[in-house]
């Protein structure tokens, strides 16, 4: 199949050869005559390659540049020099031109700007009535330029001052008095100023002087300066009104827009609102406004239309185009303005008519079987009444043999099986080129996978592996023939053989997604991971995700997975030919969210009505709710009974129990499923609940002990989240046991828990009946049940007999007595305290140890060795203590030897250790030694086993599975005498010795059987 290139050579860059493009066009320039400079500079200039070269028009006609006199090129600029109004002034237009043609700058108008001189005639005198209004005209000399004007009076060199009297047009230079005064009278003088021509001249005086005929009356305003009917103005710019009127009293001038619309707030008055300016005018702008002149006797109205015009402006140019030969095409330029633009073709510098191959119509231009007669430089010009603007292109026809060195065939295009491919064939040529295909030395024809597209393209469709091979672009036109080509390389197709899959997990898991692959295996292949439409990075260490597996596999592994980790998975097997890509939902369930909104709509003494809203239910129902509370005085938040008692999934309201009244509380919510409990919600607010009755008694309700004629009565303070109310106080009943009528007293501390009752006939250790209640402003609430507590009592009456004491050692004591039979008279005894003190110390600082209940004994320990110590014993009971016995007296034993032990020899034989050591001498402060103690335990165990012998050897048998250490003490009369250093006996084997241990008392030398005793 043969198909036609579309090709067309690229865009020429700067350096290649490309026809003239203006950089600089001329301006309209207004020249003052009066001016010091003679020469005037049109600017024109304009790139091309080749450099292009430079003519000048006139009013249409061509400028004869020979003229070097006057006329002169500055690079493509028009310098004329000493310039002439009458033969300078006009339109002026730039023509650039090199060898691939000519355009056309903008229009430029040359103006003169002059101003002549006034007519040196005498003006006539104005004479007017005071009160009436006057206009004194200036009249002014020929000129061209924008002028403005301004008067003075009687020769003073100030202008006069505009005010709402007085008013200088700049339209017409008419000096506007709206009311005469007796100080107008003088001599006006109108001075334009034309400041492009840099001139200023003074016009002849003009008197005013007053009629002697009276005054003139009020009368109504007359408009004297209006603004003209019909004003245009060009969108951006700022126009000027004028309005001023004559009247008595002087009239004031306002403005508005007749359409309703309020004015623009950019707009600014100036003049005492002579002047209404509108800046920056824009087509909101257009409408009839209306200057209002009013006074006293009335009013007019000046009105006129403000019209906006819009210099053309390009919305769409035109582009260069290069083409082929028998190409067409089509150029459409469009301009907005106002009025609306006419368009026209200049080619070349000429305008462009229609004919057979050209169409023109409106902004669009369309030739037909371009030929190379046909290239140049075209311009669509756009123009209304205000401006005429240019869009600039080139046309390039182009006539070439087919060339593949800039648009060469894909020198290697790799497919996989079963894909498609489309191999380029884009040469440059003109006309374009016939295109045919090869495989090797084969045709390539049409058929169901084989096509070729209008570009020239080669296109096959499910590709298999006998397509490999080379192919063979040809290109061919009446110029020329050229080929060019390209390998086709067919791999095997990538394909995810295990792909993610949903899964269902709970919040915490660990979880793996597969991404396993089947690919070319010359082809390497990368996995990436997105999560949510997002790529995850694992080289930063994203938290939960990691990549595990090898070359073909690219499984995601997500550790300790979160709720927001729900979501689309989408794994994505990248390699140079193609990308596969497959996803998976993961849904993560998990406790609930917080519930929200939590409320306490109602709160009473016991209970509160709470409600809330759910929160997340983090992909699984929420089955149950529980209710918590937390008071100043809970340890944390406590669950709360409710009603109802159980509230499932859809509860969203309950009644909390069971509360105490007068208590500050806050409430919570849980909301729990099947995965497990969630977050509780932030807490309620914090309110407490109504006050009531209190209804929790004192406990542990007892008393006794105190004073004769005293009742001693105490308690258990109940505590403050139970006093149910303000005011709180206790309620005190008593009687003696057997009464019927009961004694109340009332304690109105929060924090007592205790009572006193005094009273003179109450009879020692007398019982009487208790009760304790409680109260608030509320009211009295539960009294105690009844308890026996016993009125004050004496102290002891009678001393205990008996007394002796007996040495136990260096350092204790015992002393024993005879207990007493004690009745309500004599006092009753609760026990009994022994006093002790030297014979050196008095028995006020005696030391002191009591016993209770019948107690007849009493060891005393921590004592002074060989020292006399007394001891006395008193009764005493809750009022006190009794009289003390006789005092006795008893002398502790020596101390017990200080030298330890010396000399200490042993021998270690199978399971046997033979000790010997030397007999301890006592000190004649020191007492006897009796016998001795010999310690031994094991290395690693705390239990220590003690042999005691009367003689200076021992022998030991032991099983020797580890180390032993071994202490020697003395015994005495006075105690246990001081140790030796401890000895270490290091152990061995005994796997062939009996475990029991075996201790024999050597009584002749050390290791003869000796008889003794062992200590166990």
């Amino acid at each position: 199949m043969k198909i036609l290139s579309k090709n067309s050579p690229a865009l020429p860059q700067e350096d290649t050869l490309h026809g003239p493009i203006f950089t600089q066009e001329p301006y309209d320039i207004t020249y003052s005559m009066g001016s010091a400079d003679p020469e005037i500079l049109l600017n024109c200039t304009a790139k091309g390659y080749p450099l292009p070269y430079y003519r000048w028009k006139q009013n249409g006609t061509d400028i004869d540049l020979t003229m070097s006199y006057h006329y002169r090129l500055v690079g493509g600029s028009l310098a004329i020099n000493n310039p002439h109004k009458k033969q300078d002034i006009g339109t002026y237009q730039c023509l650039a031109t090199n060898s691939f043609g000519t355009i056309l700058s903008r229009k430029a108008k040359l103006q003169f700007a002059y101003l002549e001189k006034f007519e040196t005639k005498t003006r006539s005198t104005v004479s007017v009535r005071e009160g009436q209004g006057v206009v004194l005209l200036c009249g002014p000399p020929s000129h061209y330029g924008d002028l403005s004007y301004a008067w003075i009076f009687n020769n003073n060199p100030l202008y006069v001052q505009e005010d709402s009297r007085r008013f200088v047009s700049q339209e017409t230079g008419n000096l506007y008095i709206a009311k005469v005064e007796p100080s107008d009278v003088g001599n006006y003088t109108c001075i334009v100023t034309n400041t492009k021509a840099e001139q200023r001249v003074q016009g002849p005086p003009t008197p005013l002087l007053l009629r002697n005929d009276g005054v003139m009356g009020e009368y109504e305003p007359k408009i004297e300066v209006r603004f003209p009917e019909t004003t245009y103005a060009a969108k951006g710019s700022s126009v000027k009104l004028e309005c001023f009127a004559l009247g008595n009293p002087v009239p004031s001038i306002s403005w508005k827009r007749s359409d309703g619309n309020p004015l623009a707030r950019k707009i600014k008055h100036y003049k005492a609102k002579g002047v209404l300016e509108i800046p920056d005018v824009q087509q909101e702008d257009e409408g009839s406004y209306e200057c209002i002149a009013g006074n006293i006797r009335g009013r007019n109205v000046a009105r006129g239309q403000l019209f906006i015009y819009e210099l053309p402006e390009w919305d769409k140019k035109i582009q260069n185009a290069y083409l082929s030969l028998y190409d067409s095409l089509f150029w459409e330029c469009k301009a907005s303005g106002k009025p609306n633009p006419s368009y026209s073709w200049l080619k070349n510098g000429h305008s462009l008519m229609p004919e057979e191959r050209i169409q023109i119509e409106n902004g669009t231009l369309s030739i037909t079987m371009l030929n190379v007669s046909d290239s140049g430089l075209y311009q669509c010009v756009a123009e209304n009444k205000y401006d005429t603007i240019y869009a600039n292109a080139e046309l390039r026809v182009i006539a070439s043999a087919p060339d593949f060195s800039k648009t060469p065939v894909k020198k290697m295009s790799v497919v996989q099986v079963g894909g498609e491919v489309t191999i380029g064939c884009k040469p440059n040529a003109s006309p374009r080129a016939v295109i045919n295909w090869k495989k090797g030395t084969e045709v390539l024809r049409q058929n169901k996978r084989i096509t070729m597209l209008a570009d020239g393209s080669l296109k096959i469709y499910n590709i298999t592996k006998s397509d490999a091979g080379v192919y063979t672009c040809i290109a061919t036109n009446q110029f020329g023939i050229a080929r060019n080509s390209g390998n086709l390389i067919v791999k095997e197709r990538t394909v995810i053989t295990v792909p993610p899959s949903s899964m269902d997990v709970t919040v915490g898991e660990s979880i793996v997604l597969p991404c396993q692959v089947s690919h070319d295996p010359s082809i390497e292949v990368v996995f990436a991971w997105s999560f949510n439409g997002d790529v995850i990075d694992f080289k930063r260490g994203v938290h939960h995700f990691e990549r595990i597996g090898g070359e073909s596999v690219g499984d995601l592994m997500i550790r300790n997975i979160q709720l927001n980790h729900s979501g689309k998975y989408m794994c994505t097997v990248q390699t140079t030919i193609d990308s596969q890509s497959a996803t998976a939902d993961i849904i993560v369930r998990g406790p609930p969210g917080p519930p929200e909104d939590v409320r306490v709509e109602h709160i009473s003494s016991t209970t509160a009505l709470l409600c809330w809203k759910p929160g997340a239910d983090n992909n699984s129902p929420i089955q149950i709710y529980s209710i918590q509370t937390r008071t100043p005085f809970s340890v944390g938040w406590q669950a709360v009974s409710t009603v109802p008692e159980v509230l499932n999934g859809r509860t969203y309201r309950a009644t909390v129990v069971g509360l105490n009244p007068w208590v500050e509380y806050e409430f919570r919510v849980v909301a729990g499923n099947i995965i497990g409990i969630g977050e509780p919600s932030r807490p309620s607010e914090l309110l407490r609940t109504k006050a009531s009755i209190p209804v929790v008694a004192p406990t542990n309700v007892s008393g006794g002990g105190g004073s004769r004629s005293e009742l001693v009565i105490t308690w258990e303070s109940v505590p403050e989240e139970l006093q149910n109310g303000e005011g709180f106080g206790y309620i005190i009943m008593f009687r003696p046991l057997g009464s019927t009528s009961w004694t109340k007293a009332v304690v109105a501390s929060v924090e007592a828990c205790k009572y006193v009752y005094r009273n003179e006939s109450i009879i020692p250790l007398s019982p009487f009946e208790v009760k304790v209640g409680v109260y608030n402003n509320e009211g009295e609430g539960t009294l105690s049940s009844i308890s026996i507590v016993y009125s004050g009592e004496d102290e002891p009456q009678i001393a205990p007999a008996g007394a002796s004491a007996q040495s136990i050692s260096a350092s204790e004591i015992e002393v024993s007595w005879n207990s007493i039979a004690w009745n309500r008279h004599t006092g009753r005894v609760l026990g009994y305290e022994v006093l002790y003190w030297t014979d050196d110390s008095k028995e006020t600082t005696a030391g002191k140890v009591r016993v209770s209940g019948n107690i007849t004994a009493k060891n005393i320990t921590g004592l002074k060795a060989n020292t006399v110590y007394f001891a006395t014993i008193r009764a005493y009971n809750t009022a006190g203590t009794g009289p003390s016995s006789t005092p006795v007296n008893i002398t502790t034993k020596k101390s017990p030897p200080s030298q330890p032990p010396a000399n200490i020899a042993w021998k270690l034989t199978n399971s046997k250790i033979c000790l010997n050591w030397e007999h301890v001498k006592t000190m004649e402060n020191e007492s006897e030694v009796l016998g001795y103690k010999i310690l031994y335990r094991q290395n690693r165990q705390s239990k220590t086993h003690v042999l005691e012998t009367n003689n200076t050897s021992a022998e030991l048998l032991v099983p020797f599975e580890e180390d032993y250490i071994i202490e020697i003490r003395t015994v005495s009369d006075g105690g246990d005498g001081s140790s030796s250093e401890e000895i270490r006996i290091p152990k061995i084997s005994s796997k062939f010795f009996p475990p029991a241990l075996t201790l024999k008392i050597i009584l002749q030398e050390a290791c003869a059987p000796l008889k003794g005793t062992i200590a166990k």
